[in-house]
């Protein structure tokens, strides 16, 4: 799979990894366990990006179970998402201690108390305890607050949502990214699953096979990656089998803009 180098925070990442909202918020043995074979996918398939936040319930803590005697072979990113100093700094202790006190990319959740978490998170990164710091949002009408903390110079990377239906980073988001040399991580390649309840059919999708791609899945992903200024895209999925073949789209070639718009105009008809 390619690796991109996540902007100026200099971590190698896959261009493909791994969301866990809904999917890791899981409880009892059995549920775990499949979260376990999951990541070992993951792993096999070199998708070792994984994203969670103390927002997905349990996800953390199950991400971090999977993970265990092998967090070195990860690229953890979470979040801080509290109303509160101290509750943000209760998340981050639980979050040290799910993956061997050391985070990749700590990242603030949807700019909830963006200037007080964020103080204390260039604490733990000046700790050695964060390699780098980021900002979330999935609304675009946060944008501007989410352009306003990425001038301040304080963030290096952020996580935005990108797909055919939602196309708002283009405007100005992913433009002043590259400028700054910031990370892009894409949160819901697939439109929180909306784009795939009815996918073209196979073959509306053949003249795309040259391009490595067999699925709309994967076609989706590699629409998101064939933009360079976006460096990991992450679905969450529950199905091992799901993580092997979005990982499938991480080689190139990558689309052009006639393939882009192409495959614009069939997610229309999704």
């Amino acid at each position: 799979m390619e690796q991109r180098t996540l902007g100026r925070t200099g971590v190698q990442v896959p261009v493909i990894g791994m969301g866990t909202w809904h999917t890791f918020d899981v409880r009892g043995e059995a549920a775990v366990k499949n979260a376990r074979a999951v990541v070992d996918a993951a792993l096999v398939a070199g998708a070792n990006f994984f994203d969670s936040s103390p927002m997905y319930g349990e996800a953390e803590r199950v991400l971090g179970e999977a993970l265990r005697n092998r967090r070195d072979r990860a690229i953890i990113a979470t979040k801080v998402w509290a109303q509160t100093t101290s509750e943000g700094r209760a998340q981050v202790r639980r979050a040290l201690s799910f993956f061997d006190n050391y985070i990749d990319l700590y990242q603030i959740h949807n700019l909830v108390l963006w200037q007080e978490q964020l103080r204390m998170l260039e604490q733990l990164r000046d700790a050695g305890r964060v390699r780098a710091i980021g900002a979330t949002h999935y609304n675009s009408s946060y944008f501007g607050v989410l352009q306003q903390v990425m001038l301040t110079g304080h963030i290096t990377a952020i996580q935005v949502p990108y797909n055919p239906w939602e196309r708002e980073v283009e405007h100005e988001i992913l433009p002043l990214a590259a400028d700054l040399g910031l990370g892009v991580v894409v949160m819901r390649p697939f439109a929180a699953s909306d784009l795939m309840h009815h996918p073209p059919s196979e073959s509306d999708l053949a003249p795309l096979k040259p391009f490595g791609v067999n699925t709309w899945a994967q076609v989706l992903l590699k629409w998101i990656l064939s933009d360079p200024r976006c460096h990991v895209a992450i679905p969450a999925t529950s199905h091992p089998g799901h993580i092997t073949e979005n990982a499938a789209a991480g080689d190139p070639p990558w689309f052009g803009p006639e393939e882009r718009a192409f495959i614009t105009r069939l997610a229309t008809r999704s």
